[in-house]
């Protein structure tokens, strides 16, 4: 249940407090819930979903347009899609603590799906949705750049894209002798799949990563892994 006290709990991590209640809880109403529950599909977070992702990009593009006169077409749209991406509104999820908030049914929840990207990138999103038909486009601006400000000052202040499947093969060859082998999977309908990539050293799984492409998955993939060695070799 969506009681009073978790809705509070949310609001204050989102600084504000919503009008209708009912929109906070249905941005967080996964399908797995709703059909474990028995609920209408128009009671999950997927239609919400659609218009945060609207408004996600208006309010990124408004801003770096009026901002940073000094962006051309190309750069503006290489740091939208650096600060747009699944792997990145994840992040932002997880920073915030979304995932424990999330209407997830139990098998799902059991499958670890609080910390799943693709779950908490569309629980994010969702939450957008709801924030601009509560309070309208100025408070859901003011939420959306607080949670990007950081990765937007990444992006202005160097390079946008760090490719973590070149540098991990690069230290697997110098070390091992072999090259990474990655393993690829995929969900959902053509027009919104998401991917899932493993990548294995010598048969063994050292990171797993998922994206809304093959090539963003890998990099997930790698980058976890570049993080597991750094902490094994105190890297």
């Amino acid at each position: 249940m969506f009681r009073r006290r978790k809705r509070e709990g949310l609001e204050a991590l989102l600084g504000m407090d919503f009008r209708d209640p009912r929109l906070l809880r249905r941005a967080l109403t996964h399908r797995s819930y709703a059909h474990e529950e028995s609920l209408n599909w128009d009671d999950t977070n997927e239609r919400l979903e659609f218009l945060g992702d609207a408004v996600l990009d208006l309010v990124i593009s408004d801003y770096m347009y009026l901002s940073h006169a000094h962006l051309d077409e190309g750069e503006l749209t290489q740091i939208r899609s650096y600060l747009v991406n699944m792997n990145s509104l994840a992040e932002m999820a997880r920073e915030l603590g979304i995932g424990p908030y999330i209407l997830l049914s139990r098998e799902e929840r059991a499958d670890g799906g609080e910390d799943k990207s693709s779950i908490l990138a569309d629980t994010m999103e969702a939450i957008i949705g709801a924030v601009y038909l509560d309070r309208g486009l100025e408070a859901a601006r003011e939420l959306v750049l607080r949670l990007v400000r950081e990765r937007l000052d990444e992006a202005l202040s160097g390079p946008l894209e760090y490719d973590y499947k070149s540098r991990l093969q690069e230290r697997v060859v110098k070390e091992k002798g072999v090259l990474p082998k990655y393993r690829l999977s995929e969900e959902g309908p053509d027009h919104c799949k998401v991917f899932h990539a493993e990548v294995f050293i010598d048969g063994v799984s050292l990171g797993r990563g998922s994206g809304s492409s093959k090539k963003e998955a890998e990099q997930a993939a790698a980058r976890q892994a570049l993080e597991k060695k750094g902490r094994r070799e105190g890297d």
